[in-house]
């Protein structure tokens, strides 16, 4: 699985002018899904997000997790973060997960991730044309990729 992860103040994802799902403070998160991901995939991606201390602490530190500052979190599936682009000015997005383990692997990751940090999280609509909008704070912006853990 491939992530960006973003701080935001708040963010939410529209699908036909409707908002699906909005959240405050806290993470943005897009993710693109491989046919190699697994079950240990979704834990090592989910239990780093739900420990990353990217929230200041009193001392003005990035030094507290989502759930130390009652943070909220939207996961946005998003293929096109495996694009490969080698050759010509066409991607490729030959990467990416079909459907068929695409959506398992999301809507897993999405449970274990609501699990971690003790409460929902807000999600788009998997091959949905989704309108996503968010206030970056920060800028803090970090991307993560499963098969790159070292």
């Amino acid at each position: 699985m491939r992530s960006v992860i973003q701080r935001v103040t708040h963010a939410s994802v529209s699908i036909d002018g409707a908002v699906k799902s909005s959240i405050g403070r806290g993470f943005l998160v897009l993710l693109g899904v491989v046919n190699e991901d697994s079950a240990e995939d979704i834990e090592w991606l989910a239990s780093k997000i739900a420990n990353l201390r990217v929230f200041d602490d009193e001392n003005g530190v990035m030094n507290r997790s989502i759930t130390d500052v009652g943070g909220e979190v939207l996961v946005v599936s998003q293929f096109t973060l495996l694009a490969s682009y080698k050759k010509g000015n066409r991607p490729s997005y030959i990467r990416a997960a079909a459907h068929s383990h695409a959506i398992p692997i999301y809507e897993q990751f999405c449970a274990r991730l609501s699990a971690l940090i003790g409460r929902e999280v807000g999600t788009g609509e998997f091959g949905a044309d989704m309108k996503v909008e968010l206030l970056n704070d920060g800028p803090v912006t970090i991307c993560m990729d499963t098969k790159n853990k070292e």
